[in-house]
């Protein structure tokens, strides 16, 4: 049995000084802004109040995320509401990419809820979304932060037919943790799905969490497991809990410990490496399709 730091309730109220998030500001922010308050868009960098928003509209990054709100599995780090979706809304790629066309986003991230209630996962409505953008904003890149289908690999093909510039799928945590943190999830599910992106010529790229109560040897493993099915970009990022009902924050890693993980990380083999406390799957995605 590993030991993991013990952190005060006091402690772990306190967040550090690192942790401390810029308000956003420039032009093309407020631009952006303006744009989503009058056609009342919808984005995951608003609604998940991320901390690089700013930063990430500036550059003329938007997230998106699909297939509604309510999520079929219940992991113990996330803040979406568990429970049974509504149907399919089958105009949602054509608004969507009406609002990738307004908001004149140079790449977009799409992302979506689990729908394992559904017999194609969700992966039609992934492939229209996809075309839809195409169609109406075709200088517009894309990155897919893809679900792992329940191991349903039709379904991940129709997505990766499409042929999203950058395809990610996130490990979220080490291996150890996944029953924990990721309950209806399978590290090494999570694995192959990685292993069938890379395999069909795409960027691959996955994130993990950090502060969870991971050791540093784990989170070693877990780079090598990804180099091993084909993982080219990797995030890490520092987890901090939604509410008191969430995963609690074992641990707040230091800047420090990020660049030593994105300097072995690189070492390794990995093409790009995204590695600090502020660092979201998201994080300078824009940048990932220029480092190869």
């Amino acid at each position: 049995m590993i030991d993991l730091p013990v952190i005060s309730e006091e402690k772990k109220e306190r967040k550090p000084e690192w942790l401390r998030v810029k308000l956003p500001v420039g032009k093309e922010y407020a631009h952006v802004r303006s744009l989503v308050d009058k056609h009342k868009l919808h984005t995951i960098c608003e609604s998940g109040n991320c901390p690089n928003m700013g930063e990430c509209w500036g550059a003329g990054t938007a997230t998106f995320m699909i297939l509604g709100n309510i999520c079929t599995r219940s992991c113990s780090f996330c803040a979406v509401a568990t429970g049974r979706p509504l149907a399919v809304d089958l105009e949602e790629p054509e608004r969507v990419a009406t609002s990738v066309q307004l908001m004149n986003v140079k790449h977009c991230v799409i992302t979506s809820v689990d729908r394992d209630d559904l017999k194609d996962g969700g992966s039609i409505i992934w492939a229209e979304t996809i075309k839809a953008i195409r169609e109406k904003s075709p200088l517009t890149t894309l990155e897919t932060l893809l679900p792992d289908f329940k191991g349903q690999w039709d379904n991940l093909a129709r997505v990766l037919e499409e042929a999203p510039e950058v395809v990610s799928h996130n490990l979220e945590t080490v291996r150890r943790l996944t029953k924990e943190v990721r309950i209806q999830a399978k590290y090494d599910r999570s694995l192959e799905c990685l292993k069938h992106i890379s395999e069909a010529g795409l960027r691959t790229k996955s994130g993990i969490m950090l502060g969870l109560g991971e050791t540093e040897d784990e989170v070693l493993e877990s780079m090598d497991d990804l180099l091993n099915n084909g993982v080219h970009i990797l995030t890490l990022g520092q987890y901090l809990q939604p509410t008191r009902k969430h995963h609690s924050v074992i641990e707040y890693i230091h800047p420090d410990q990020f660049a030593k993980y994105k300097e072995i990380g690189m070492q390794k083999g990995f093409r790009v490496v995204e590695s600090g406390p502020m660092v979201r799957s998201s994080y300078h995605a824009e940048k990932h399709l220029f480092e190869f």
